[in-house]
């Protein structure tokens, strides 16, 4: 593989046509199904489906087959396939060919290549200029919603095998999945994945361009993700709002009495979760790999954020704050209901206050069970006998990754040092990303490669978030030598 023209070949695609098309996904408001309840009757989502579609399309390989999935009553899943071109072969049958996996292989195996097209909420605080469905080019950098998570994933994925074709480098059978509910849980994606069994066979190989990089100078393969369990928190207290001086004193406010119920879940202090089956062992080798991420990053582990002056991180140890954001639970409350806008805020004692909780989880933490769990801690015993409800919105399970083989090992290293000019990183990330886990336990026997460019600054799920083009370029790169060094493994097996 001549690594000086794959990296000529991709950024050409990349500045040609992968960038002016990203421009245009980002000005699409398709929100996932949790935060657009009338997504279908909008049509933002077959929107952005029909544009990557149709560049797919237009981009399309040699007997490569490109598919709008459809289950009723679930949102669409684009399902493309490329054949196995082994060392001798030529062409194949044609587009549209979707026998079983066997004639489709160039007896390399199957490898399976991941992301998703919907997108987080629009966010408050964005630039003057900037906004989540405005695309702004600043520099090499591209703002909007969704260009980096993940909307990039579907170009770079066919991009990565088309820089291969071009030099006649044999690959595996592929299968490219872009889904489209993953910010909301990956809900209908297992239903996909049983629906389409027979032509994803099973993959030795899974590449998924969802994730996250410590930096922009070197590749981060993703070892571990948290898992998460989610929920509405309420407590009422009154059947409707009265004189705050009338009530002062008699009725127990329902904002003290939340915090009092937050209190049994977390240290207000330090933060810490205090429930004990929140937590698992962390496997020695995931520290060592904390402990080496760490002292690549030094202090841009906490200084990427944009902390006020005056604050500052939790703690101070940098393996045991990588440790923190990837195999311990954490709090957040991303949402509030029952409390006016400050102009709005008249001298009223409310009848209830609700929380949205966030509760990231150890990657081994059994997810639904600690749903359960934390339903039962919230709910156990009201306060002063207030109306107290927790309702579970998500629970998703984290993944740690099973161990890396040689031949993996030695291509994700090459492949950094090539296009990125230093050795590849493992370190797990904070996020969820549920698909992961439900493939894991169908392929156990699969590798896996996790990897994104949602590096310093790009702020995922927040305003101003941007895509790295330059890294964006470089990962498709990386994602090509590894395929094709899988497919020089498979041929020794």
């Amino acid at each position: 593989m001549d690594s000086a023209a794959t990296q000529r070949f991709i950024d050409e695609l990349w500045n040609e046509s992968i960038v002016p098309e990203l421009v245009e996904y980002i000005k699409i408001p398709n929100k996932s199904p949790a935060f657009d309840a009338d997504w279908h009757s909008h049509g933002y989502m077959e929107d952005a489906v029909a544009l990557i579609e149709s560049w797919c399309r237009d981009h399309a390989l040699p007997d490569m087959h490109t598919e709008v999935v459809r289950l009723a009553g679930r949102t669409p899943l684009i399902f493309m396939e490329v054949p196995g071109r082994g060392d001798d072969e030529g062409e194949g049958e044609g587009e549209g060919n979707s026998g079983d996996v066997g004639a489709r292989s160039s007896g390399a195996g199957t490898v399976l290549l991941y992301g998703h097209l919907d997108k987080q909420p629009e966010m408050h605080g964005w630039r003057e200029g900037f906004g989540p469905w405005i695309p702004v080019i600043e520099g090499e950098r591209l703002y909007g919603r969704g260009g980096a998570d993940d909307g990039y994933a579907a170009f770079a994925s066919l991009a990565a095998i088309h820089a291969l074709e071009e030099q006649g480098i044999p690959h595996a059978h592929c299968v490219i999945i872009i889904e489209a509910c993953e910010e909301s849980g990956s809900y209908d994606l297992p239903y996909y994945i049983d629906a389409l069994a027979p032509r994803i066979g099973k993959p030795d190989l899974v590449i998924c361009l969802d994730s996250g990089c410590g930096n922009y100078d070197q590749l981060w393969c993703t070892t571990s993700l948290r898992g998460m369990a989610a929920g509405d928190l309420s407590v009422a207290v009154l059947s409707e709002g009265v004189h705050s001086g009338d009530a002062g004193g008699i009725v127990p406010s329902s904002f003290r009495l939340l915090r009092q119920l937050l209190g049994r879940l977390e240290d207000h202090g330090s933060g810490n979760i205090l429930e004990p089956g929140f937590y698992v062992d962390i496997p020695g080798e995931r520290r060592t790999q904390a402990e080496h991420a760490a002292q690549v990053l030094g202090d841009t582990l906490y200084t990427r954020f944009p902390f006020l002056d005056g604050v500052g991180p939790a703690r101070d140890e940098g393996a045991e704050m990588v440790l923190d954001r990837t195999w311990r639970p954490a709090l957040e409350i991303t949402g509030a209901a029952g409390i006016p806008a400050l102009e709005a805020a008249g001298n009223v004692a409310r009848p209830m206050t609700a929380v949205r909780i966030s509760l990231r989880l150890p990657p081994t933490c059994n997810a639904e069970h600690a749903s359960r769990e934390l339903k039962k801690l919230l709910e156990a015993d009201p306060p002063q006998g207030a109306h107290v409800s927790f309702r579970p919105e998500m629970a998703g399970d984290g993944w740690n990754a099973p161990p890396i083989s040689d031949w993996l090992q030695v291509s994700l290293g090459e492949a950094s040092k090539d296009y990125f000019g230093r050795d590849a990183v493992h370190m797990g990330e904070g996020g969820t990303i549920p698909f992961m886990a439900m493939l894991g336990e169908k392929f156990p026997e699969s590798e896996f490669l996790i990897t994104g460019v949602l590096g310093p600054g790009s702020n995922a799920h927040g305003p101003n978030e941007f895509l790295d083009i330059p890294t964006g370029k470089k990962v498709t790169c990386c994602v090509a030598r590894v395929l094709a060094d899988h497919y020089t493994n498979s041929q020794r097996r």
